[in-house]
């Protein structure tokens, strides 16, 4: 019960730093830990148009980080988002994407950019 009670305070901290690092990039955020009935989104953040979708990891290394968002994660994720946006049409005004933060204890965190995009692995910002 410990172990699992620190890996929750881990997962908070590690969403903490990530919505700390999108703000200082001017993002704002909509939402944090949005539960939908089919999944959970771990941020939302709007900067001007764009609205994008995040997927908080907490990796030693960024590039663990990426291969641990299974298939299966994004098309729960996808679909998360589906129904977000459903409830929430004004986001459609602009495109939408899906982005990886992976968070480091020591390290800034990292921004994957289009990370659920077929065929591509993201790219770092």
């Amino acid at each position: 019960m410990a172990a699992r009670r620190s890996r929750y305070r881990a997962g908070v901290l590690a969403e903490a730093a990530a919505a700390w690092m999108l703000r200082a990039k001017g993002w704002r955020i909509l939402g944090r830990r949005v539960r939908t009935p089919v999944g959970e989104i771990d941020l939302i953040a709007r900067r001007g148009q764009v609205t994008i979708f995040v997927e908080v990891k907490r990796r030693r290394r960024g590039d663990d980080a990426l291969q641990a968002l299974t298939p299966r994660q994004r098309r729960r994720i996808m679909q998360a988002a589906r129904f977000w946006l459903a409830a929430h049409p004004r986001a459609l005004d602009g495109p939408c994407r899906f982005d990886l933060v992976a968070v480091n204890r020591w390290l800034w965190p990292r921004h994957v950019i289009h990370a659920f995009d077929e065929g591509t692995d993201g790219r770092w910002d």
